[in-house]
């Protein structure tokens, strides 16, 4: 009985020896290990789902350790001791990377509050005080991103803006002619620009897109509907702006291209990026030179850019952007009425500036502060005549000045003269945010100076104050409003409000997906240029009791996916209303006006009501893996309801309003295959009222339908060839009445980059 008693007694040792010789590394591990726990959430405090976290060790070590937040946005790591490089990232969000060190046994809570992105296509920065979410938009809202601009190989703005929903382009002639775009019926003068956040407008909301490039540009956004609550004058029908790259890669990235084609075009640039440490670098440079298609009508145009950034925590960053474009274009004139104009030249230099700073206090409070500045210069030059109408019966000549060797006759005259204008705009602006999971309220004050130089120096002092808050009761509903008290120092205090709501009337995946509705009611106004108010000449003077044009405008509509989200409708309906435009009205020349030898004289007056009315439908479609297509359809009805002044032609009662087609739209299919990507676009117009401006009785430009196709293939370690054909069927068609667009162009090129998509 005892042998038995000691056998188990010794067979009982034995396994406790082995199970405690088996426990100890584990128990050793438990003890020698650490973690990295913590919280995800957005700039509200909400949790964020699906975050991916990677914890990579420095030096590197093997396989990074991964993990992704739950649905509380929770998220655990087991780690042994040592250096890290943890990085947080989320569909929408901007990235987040940090380094730790964790030591033995530690337990290290990590709570991260992600910022959106705002160069994200999900995201919408331009249509509240702080970047949201783009189905969370109230307004209408059209984002185009640096794969739409790459596939499409575009290298013009003005070219790429006018194939989206509820544009209009008024270009006077091919490459480098001064080029206008009306959104949604409104004048060329009623949408605010911004670069990187800094107005681009001169005074008065007038801007030739004609010098505008798409290089070093990552995304634009373009905002329907008013925006004066937000934006002050110019964001009278609606808002654009444009994002420049920034670096966000630790390995440089460097592209370089080369380009030429018919015409005598030549193309050229380069872009570099990245991230060294905590700063970010972005700069970019374009060198764009074409002969043109006729007489006098070439054109060169430099562009620069850079963007630069630095974080000094996840709550806390300062950038700078700059960019500038300086062109010069010969100017041919409407040569389908009159003969080519040999040596008029128009110059073009426009350069913004945007240093801002943005950082949080505590868990609700987010700051920003801005100083922008802009640069806008524009010369035009014709100094000889080069056509001029035969004689009278005493051999007097109605055209004055002195003539080119090649001037010939004809049945208008050429006239002479030479003018240069300059604008500055500088702004200080700051803005205080209170956040909470489902409300924010912004408050937020600018002062701006704006100076020019018509002739003579001028100068503007303005400033304002606004308030804009969103509420999100509930995850599918947003609410929004705004209002904004502009003091002026031409017409005093305007005071613009704006309201907008966003429901997602049905939130699903599969054959039927998710359904939202958005509407949004807007002010908007625009100052007087300053030729309209500080005008010296004795026969246009100026007028200093002019109010500003102001605008109400009304947006709605739907959005619905379909087909697992593969394939997407939208449908706006817009209906504006434009009051208070400033015209001009024929006048009795005084003494003075008769004395410089002029014969015409008029005054500006605010006088006339028009308005637009209409709809934007718009579809995408992913077909397959590799072949996608999108269309777009506007119906935009205008019409001058009242004025007083018939004067102008672009204002006649009942008449439609000037160069805004009734009927408008494209379509585009793109196929990326392999190594390979084909994009075939096209565009029509309706007929669209003009006017020749030259006494012929001309009102009416033709409709037309132009396509243009691009491709692109990468060979190896970046090298890749492109090439484009833009009016593909060398369609002969005019923008403006009287100036012929450019043909049939084609380039090719190649290009080097180590940047991936």
């Amino acid at each position: 009985m005892k042998t038995s008693v000691r056998v188990l007694h010794f067979l009982f040792s034995v396994v406790a020896l082995v199970a405690f010789s088996l426990a100890l590394p584990i128990v050793a591990q438990a003890q020698t290990a650490a973690t990295l726990t913590g919280t995800v959430t957005d700039p509200r405090g909400a949790s964020i789902a699906g975050a991916q976290i990677t914890v990579e060790q420095i030096p590197s070590a093997g396989e990074p350790v991964r993990a992704v937040s739950g649905g509380e946005g929770r998220f655990s790591l087991s780690l042994a001791p040592g250096r890290y490089r943890v990085t947080i990232s989320r569909d929408s969000f901007a990235q987040v990377v940090q380094e730790i060190i964790i030591v033995r046994g530690e337990t290290r809570e990590w709570n991260v509050r992600m910022a959106l992105e705002p160069l994200s296509s999900k995201v919408v920065v331009t249509a509240q005080t702080l970047p949201l979410d783009a189905d969370s938009s109230p307004a209408p809202v059209t984002i185009l991103t640096h794969k739409d601009i790459e596939q499409r190989s575009a290298t013009s703005l003005p070219d790429l803006l006018a194939t989206q929903p509820g544009f209009s382009l008024g270009r006077t002639g091919p490459e480098g002619g001064q080029t206008s775009l009306f959104l949604d019926g409104g004048n060329s003068n009623y949408t605010e620009v911004l670069v990187d956040g800094a107005p681009v407008n001169q005074p008065g909301g007038l801007i030739d897109f004609s010098n505008f490039t798409v290089d070093n540009i990552d995304k634009i956004e373009i905002v329907h509907g008013a925006e004066s609550a937000l934006y002050g004058s110019d964001a009278m029908d609606g808002v654009i702006q444009i994002f420049t790259h920034r670096g966000t890669t630790r390995t440089p990235e460097f592209t370089a291209y080369a380009e030429g084609g018919n015409f005598a075009t030549g193309r050229g640039g380069a872009e570099f990026s990245g991230l060294l440490g905590r700063f970010d670098y972005s700069a970019g440079v374009s060198d764009l030179e074409t002969k043109g298609q006729g007489p006098n009508d070439a054109f060169r145009n430099r562009a620069l850019s850079s963007n630069f950034g630095w974080r000094f925590s996840d709550a806390a960053r300062v950038s700078l952007a700059l960019r500038d474009n300086v062109s010069d274009a010969g100017t041919p004139g409407p040569t389908l009425i009159e003969p080519p104009n040999l040596d008029q030249h128009f110059g073009l230099h426009k350069f913004s500036a945007n240093l801002h700073a943005e950082f949080a206090s505590g868990t609700h409070w987010h700051y920003q502060v801005s100083g922008l500045e802009s640069y806008y210069r524009q010369t035009d030059s014709n100094v000889v005549v080069d056509f001029y109408t035969p004689p009278d019966s005493l051999g007097i000549s109605t055209c004055p000045g002195a003539r080119s060797p090649q001037a010939v006759l004809s049945a208008f005259c050429d006239f002479l003269f030479t003018d240069f204008f300059q604008y500055n705009r500088a702004r200080l602006a700051a803005q205080s945010t209170y956040l909470t999971k489902a409300f924010n309220i912004t408050a937020g004050y600018e002062y701006e100076v704006e100076n020019g130089f018509i002739g003579l120096h001028v100068r503007r002092n303005n400033q304002a104050g606004f308030l804009d808050a969103r509420w999100q009761p509930i995850a599918r509903l947003t609410l929004s409003a705004g209002v904004r008290a502009e003091d002026n120092a031409n017409f005093g205090t305007r005071v613009t409000p704006r309201t907008g709501i966003a429901y997602a009337l049905r939130m699903a995946r599969g054959a039927f997906g998710d359904t939202r509705l958005r509407a949004s009611y807007g002010q908007g106004i625009v100052e007087p240029r300053f030729d309209q108010s500080f005008g010296s000449s004795p026969c246009f003077p100026g007028n200093p009791n002019l109010s500003p044009e102001q605008s109400r405008t009304i947006h709605a509509g739907v959005e619905q996916k379909l087909a697992s989200d593969r394939l997407r409708l939208t449908a706006n309906y817009f209906d504006n209303r434009f009051h208070n435009i400033i015209s001009f009205q024929a006048d009795t020349p005084s003494t003075a006006c008769l004395a410089t030898g002029a014969t015409f004289a008029g005054n500006f007056f605010n006088t006339n009501l028009a308005r637009a009315r209409g709809a934007d439908l718009a579809g995408e479609a992913r077909l397959t893996r590799w072949l996608s297509a999108g269309a777009s359809y506007t119906y935009d009805s205008t019409r001058t309801l009242s004025a007083p002044n018939t004067f102008d032609p672009n204002y006649i009662p009942g008449s439609r309003l000037l160069r805004r087609p009734v009927n408008s739209g494209n379509a585009t299919l793109n196929a990326a295959f392999r190594r390979m990507n084909w994009n075939l676009s096209g565009y029509f117009t309706g007929r669209r009222n003009d006017n020749d401006f030259l006494g012929l009785g001309l009102t009416n430009n033709p409709g037309y339908a132009r396509f243009d196709l691009a491709g692109s293939y990468n060979l190896t370690h970046g090298v890749s060839f492109y090439g484009r054909i833009a009016n593909l069927a060398d369609k002969k068609y005019q923008d403006v009445l009287g100036f012929p667009a450019l043909g049939r162009e084609f380039r090719i090129g190649a290009k080097y980059t180590t940047r991936h998509e």
